[in-house]
């Protein structure tokens, strides 16, 4: 007879998402004392691992990564499911919860450059390959003269086609290059000061079906409490700015001595203009500070901001 699994995790097939599940399969075995082979994982095929000839912005946005493994979960066909943060939407279908949030690697976003060096080192005219609306926003914002363009694949994809010479120089999370053990390819690291991340950028999302309280207590044995307040300080600020993969939105929360201090920014796609805002409070206010933020920067954006 064959042995029942303690937990099925599912998980897109990317090596970064393997990389991500196979870090929660760690955990929870570690964690609650399971064997690895008690914790199987199913890899989900998505429509964003489809879509490889245009922007996600064109073809409906952040749940194409996740709508998939929605249904598989809610179909009780896996247990635990994992995302990347900044992939994960807003909300999530009626019966899943999501749990929180492995403990936060880096999150600052790397710069891989033909030229080597930082964006100060890049020649006038280099071409700049990213799917991100918030790097190519950011990008012309800080380097008008470059030329930015669409660049879609998986990190392993992106990388050869900067060796390949197709594009000058890339941008990724070097949260995801640690994962993968790719960090040396990073020619600059990009300090938050300077270019602001992703809402949730370097958090791995936990998500469980609502009610069932096994795999819930199992979840938060795993998850890291300081993480998931500051996510979830970043992902109030992109609820109130109804944001998507459509809106150029940076956020970014820290937890130090009780205290949440967040930063949030809106640009124009052109990169020409931008609205920002910041603030602190009691870690308990964690959420409520990333609303108000979110709606005084709401309230500052002027009439057609994102027209092109």
């Amino acid at each position: 007879m064959t042995k029942k699994p303690t937990f099925v995790i599912g998980t897109r097939g990317s090596p970064l998402a393997l990389a991500q599940a196979h870090e929660t399969q760690r955990r929870l075995s570690e964690g609650l004392g399971h064997a690895i082979e008690d914790l199987p994982l199913e890899v989900i095929k998505t429509t964003g691992d489809m879509i490889q000839d245009r922007a996600l912005s064109e073809a409906g946005g952040k749940g194409l990564f996740t709508k998939e493994i929605d249904a598989a979960q809610l179909e009780g066909r896996v247990d635990i499911t994992v995302h990347s943060g900044k992939d994960l939407p807003n909300d999530l279908p009626e019966g899943l919860h999501l749990a929180g949030f492995l403990p936060r690697e880096d999150v600052r976003d790397a710069l891989i450059s033909r030229a080597g060096g930082s964006f100060a080192q890049m020649p006038a005219g280099t071409i700049v390959g990213s799917a991100s609306l918030r790097r190519q926003a950011m990008v012309r914002r800080l380097r008008p003269d470059l030329e930015v363009t669409l660049m879609r694949g998986n990190v392993g994809t992106r990388l050869a086609k900067i060796e390949a010479g197709e594009y000058g120089a890339t941008l990724l999370a070097i949260a995801g290059l640690n994962r993968l053990g790719l960090s040396h390819h990073a020619t600059a690291v990009l300090e938050t000061e300077e270019f602001l991340p992703a809402v949730a950028q370097g958090a791995i999302a936990i998500v469980v079906r609502t009610g069932d309280e096994r795999a819930r207590e199992a979840a938060a044995a795993i998850c890291h409490p300081q993480t998931s307040t500051a996510v979830a300080c970043e992902r109030a600020f992109l609820a109130v700015l109804d944001g998507s993969c459509r809106t150029p939105i940076a956020g970014h929360a820290t937890i130090e001595g009780g205290r949440v201090r967040f930063t949030g920014l809106v640009l124009r796609p052109d990169g020409s203009q931008s609205v920002e805002g910041e603030g602190e409070a009691p870690v308990a206010d964690a959420v409520r500070l990333g609303a108000e933020i979110g709606r005084d920067v709401k309230g500052r954006l002027p009439i057609g901001f994102f027209g092109s």
